[in-house]
């Protein structure tokens, strides 16, 4: 590859990073042109994309996303689809899934039609598609920063039980300063930052309000 050709690949595909800020864009969606850094300021952002409309994996997730929406709300998250189709597709297919599954559409999906955000969300995956963003669910929190990020392949719906998990994980640990281990559910024990000091592991072995293990492995329920 050439430096030029180096530079331009920089360019369009910017390196996202976990805590750090995430691209900001201006788009036209189905609900009228928005931009990501003064919409819903106050929430929690899950932008996924999706390959293609009229697609039937993408028309099972997009029915899974709209039952998850008040399950979602209830945790200040809002939804942000997008897709390189036109907004009139978009709409056709809004309209075409409360048709045929009786199922209401009813979060924004962005027209992107020139790539330019899947192009800064890096959801363009040449060895997948040059055309069509594969399945990626990016996590950003109302101080817009990129919280977690989950990529699926083409040929592979989301779970959205693990979405939720997520969801309910990264907002527990801001609020208790914790750590939340594999597997972890609401209401089961969460990890203890482990101390950073020789005084401080000698006093966490002696913490009767924790389940200690070890020093360096502690518990609590929050």
């Amino acid at each position: 590859m050439t430096e030029n050709a180096t530079s331009q690949a920089t360019l369009e595909t910017p390196r996202l990073e976990l805590n750090g800020p995430v691209p900001d864009f201006v788009a036209q969606t189905t609900h009228g042109p928005i931009k990501l850094s003064e919409w819903k300021r106050d929430k929690w952002v899950i932008l996924f994309s999706h390959p293609a409309d009229f697609t039937p994996v993408c028309t099972t997730e997009f029915m899974a996303f709209a039952k998850l929406s008040e399950e979602l709300a209830a945790r200040n998250v809002v939804l942000l689809g997008n897709s390189i189709d036109s907004v009139h597709s978009h709409i056709a297919w809004v309209r075409n899934i409360k048709e045929n599954f009786d199922v209401d559409i009813d979060f924004p999906i962005i027209a992107d039609l020139d790539m330019g955000v899947a192009k800064r969300f890096g959801m363009l995956h040449a060895a997948s598609s040059s055309t069509a963003a594969v399945r990626a669910v990016f996590f950003i929190d109302p101080e817009r920063k990129l919280r977690a990020m989950i990529y699926y392949p083409l040929n592979v719906g989301r779970n959205f039980d693990e979405i939720v998990r997520v969801v309910d994980a990264l907002q527990t640990a801001d609020e208790h300063g914790v750590a939340c281990p594999a597997d972890w559910r609401p209401g089961e024990p969460v990890i203890v930052p482990p101390p950073s000091t020789t005084e401080a592991a000698e006093q966490r072995v002696r913490d009767e309000s924790l389940d200690v293990t070890d020093w360096y492995f502690a518990t609590k329920r929050v």
